[in-house]
């Protein structure tokens, strides 16, 4: 952790954050490092549909035709939090956290993380198999901040 600010401290570069199935954990995990405040720039915890479209401005049709859990949605989460944000590296995640909500076409587990730099965007589909709460949302932290320092060197 202390790495990737150190790297982001180096280029510049302000990092965002859309939360939904981690609830913050990706944001405490690097405001809790000392020097961060020179790289962090703002989290929303994003966590009902209602915050999605209002927070956000991610379109209604899209969480009605694809779900909250999907490819299009985390694309749509990322792409509007760099608007919001002006940050160099957005990062969005919604997923299924479990132990509940989950079902066979998404299973608990199911994550979606999607990393913006510049123009360029990633949407990784991860499925974590734990079925602990805690688990999934630490491993889907930990993918996050691997994914982060990939795109931040």
């Amino acid at each position: 952790m202390k790495s990737l600010i150190r790297i982001l401290t180096k280029k510049k570069l302000k990092i965002s954050f859309a939360e939904s199935c981690t609830g913050g954990l990706l944001a405490s995990s690097i405001t809790s490092i000392s020097g961060a405040s020179k790289v962090f720039n703002l989290g929303f915890i994003t966590y009902s549909n209602q915050a999605k479209i209002k927070v956000l401005k991610i379109n209604n049709s899209i969480i009605r035709k694809y779900g909250a859990v999907s490819h299009e949605c985390c694309y749509a989460m990322v792409k509007n939090l760099s608007r919001i944000s002006k940050a160099n590296i957005n990062v969005s995640i919604t997923g299924i956290a479990g132990p509940n909500g989950g079902s066979k076409q998404k299973p608990v587990g199911l994550v979606y993380i999607g990393v913006k730099k510049g123009n360029k965007i990633e949407i990784n589909k991860c499925f974590f198999k734990s079925k602990k709460r805690s688990s999934i949302q630490k491993a889907t932290v930990k993918k996050a901040l691997d994914l982060i320092l990939r795109i931040a060197k």
